[in-house]
This record gives structure tokens, sequence and C-alpha cells, in this order.
């Protein structure tokens, strides 16, 4: 009997507060809201990059918890505080932007594969399936297609001003093959089921939207190096969506606006290769705009169309915006046809 009186005499007292067991409320977790988040923790670029995309779909989800009809007016202070604080940092507004949804919003499944979709996943994704998580990460593929484009603006840019005729046809030619190869990472789209079949309630699937591709910074990049100018109404929406970029994505932009004009460069050169090859480009835009055009209509307007007809369904509606506007909030159809026509009246015609 003796070992068990030692055991006895070293073993600890019981307590409640071991068990993490409150002395008033029990099994309970007392007071469980947790205090307000303190952004002071984070460090580096990445990191706060890290915090806006969590908060921002929290917030999102909170707002249209209970569909489009009813979004909540009141965002609590334990979450706007934050998010609003982060933003702020970030130069970006309170809200789920692109550069959230898609841009720092994607991880390798093997991270020593493929940057192709089968090798990719979201890190943060609103309910919708495999037809949102899909969206988001073609998209990613398109803005991982866009790198040698964004590349080669800075390239001929430089060419300009050395200048060196040969390295600025090598980057057109570049830029070219860059953007017909965005057209076809978006062609991926195609494969995307078109919207989520509700068992029981649809025998055909019901289609939501996804962010913008107006905020997107490579198209904005490519039309001020090619020099394309759009109508009044859908270049003011174009300089809004830019206020939605990371301010240094935008000051990318900017900076590209305010380099030598190769459209001006290339028209007093007065050679026909560099005419040939810029006006590749300008086509290549223009093949890409209408590409993204087709993928609106099928995607967007369509889907809406006969969600709207199904108007029995127990299920909310598609948000109506779906049914004539694009999810940046322009008339979407008109919008892509009149960027379409101004990218294509860009080319150039040989003097004389």
């Amino acid at each position: 009997m003796e070992p068990q009186s030692q055991n006895l005499k070293t073993a600890p007292f019981l307590t409640l507060g071991r068990f993490h067991i409150s002395e008033d409320y029990g099994f309970l977790l007392p007071n469980p809201l947790m205090p307000l988040l303190n952004c002071q923790f984070l460090t580096g670029y990445r990191e706060w990059r890290l915090a806006r995309l969590v908060l921002s779909f929290i917030t999102m989800g909170y707002v249209w918890q209970d569909g489009e009809t009813q979004p909540k007016e009141i965002l609590p202070r334990n979450l706007a505080l934050p998010f609003v604080e982060v933003s702020r940092k970030l130069g970006l507004p309170p809200i789920l932007v692109h550069s959230d949804l898609v841009l720092a919003n994607w991880a390798t499944r093997n991270p020593g594969g493929p940057l192709e979709i089968r090798n990719l996943d979201t890190i943060v994704s609103f309910p919708g399936g495999e037809s949102l998580r899909g969206f988001i990460l073609v998209t990613v593929l398109v803005e991982k297609a866009a790198v040698p484009g964004i590349k080669a603006l800075v390239q001929a840019v430089n060419a300009i001003l050395q200048p060196s005729p040969d390295s600025l046809l090598q980057a057109l030619q570049q830029l070219r093959v860059s953007i017909q190869d965005i057209t076809g990472a978006l062609g991926q789209m195609h494969a995307l089921p078109v919207g989520l079949v509700y068992e029981g309630v649809s025998k055909e699937p019901l289609s939501y939207s996804g962010g913008s591709a107006a905020q997107s910074t490579i198209l904005h990049a490519f039309d001020e190096f090619l020099g394309i100018r759009h109508s009044k109404q859908s270049a003011e929406f174009l300089h809004r969506m830019r206020d939605y970029m990371p301010p240094s994505h935008r000051a990318f932009v900017e900076e590209i606006r305010v380099a030598p004009s190769v459209r001006a460069h290339v028209l007093s050169s007065g050679s026909g290769q560099l005419l040939t090859a810029y006006n590749q480009c300008v086509e290549s835009l223009a093949a890409l705009r209408t590409h993204h055009l087709a993928l609106v209509t099928k995607y967007l307007i369509t889907a809406a169309s006969k969600a709207k007809a199904r108007g029995t369904s127990p299920l909310p509606r598609p948000p109506r915006a779906l049914e004539a506007r694009g999810t940046g909030g322009t008339a979407v159809v008109s919008f892509l046809k009149s960027v379409r026509d101004q990218t294509l009246a860009a080319r150039l015609h040989p003097s004389g």
C-alpha cells in the first residue's frame, strides 16, 4: 500500500481550471465572442494580402447570407474595423475585388507539379462547387498566361528609349503570342459546368456570377501600351475599375501610359515589320475580347434568361444584375462590343 500512498502525495489537486471548465459556466465557453482582431501582428505585404483575402470573403458571406434581396446593411464592428484597416494599408476599397478573388486566392496541390487547373485549388471559396472554383482557377491561368506579355511591355518601352528596333519587334511578337495564350487559357471556361444543378429543384443548372474581369490589370496595361482609346462611357468605367487594383499595379499601368508611345513610334519608323507586328497585337487583343464576349453571353446573359423563365423555382434567382449587366455594374454586352470595336479601330495603315 506504500506506493499508492506516495502517488497520492505527488498527485496534483483536482481543479476545474486544468480542464478548461469554468467555475461559473461549467462546460460552456465563457463570453465566446473573440476580441477584436489586431492587425499589428501582420508582418509583410504577403500577410496583409492574405488577411484581406480572408476578411473580404467573410464580409461578403455575412452581407449576402440571405441572398440578393436581403443584404445586411450594417457590418459588425469586430469585422468592419480590421477589414477597413487592412484595406487602407493596402490602398484598396473594403470590398471583395479581383485582387482578392483571384490574384491572392490560389495554391498548388503539388508544389512541384505544373501550373495547370488539375494542380490548382482556391484558398477560400463561396458555395458554388466546381463552377465557382473553376471560374477562379481559369482566371488564375489567364493571369499567368499574361506574364510574358507583361514582360514584353517593359522590353518594348526600353527598346524605344534605347532605341533598338530588333528588340521592339521581338517584344511586339511576344506580346501577340501572350495575348493568344490568354485567349487559349480563357477557353478552358467552356469546359466548366454551366452553373449548378440543385437536385429535387431543377433539372437544369442554375448559374451565378463571379468577380469582375475589368478589375484585372492585364487589359488596362495592354490598352495603354497599344494606345487604344475607348468611348467616353467605357473609358470612365474602366478608369473607375483601376481604383479596385492594388496601388502598385495601378502605378504600373500609369507608367505604361506616360511612356513613349509605341503607336507613334511604329508610325514614324516607316518599318513594315513593326507595323505588321503592332497590328497583329491589336487584332489578337480584339479576338480575345470577342471570345470574352461569347463567354459572358453564354454564362451570364443566356443563363440568367433561362433562370428568369424558371420563376416558379423555390430557390432565389441569380442576381438581377446578370440579366443585362456584368459583375462590374456595366451594361455588359454593349460595353464589351464597344471595347472590342475600339480595339479593332486602333489598327494602323501604311502611310502613303
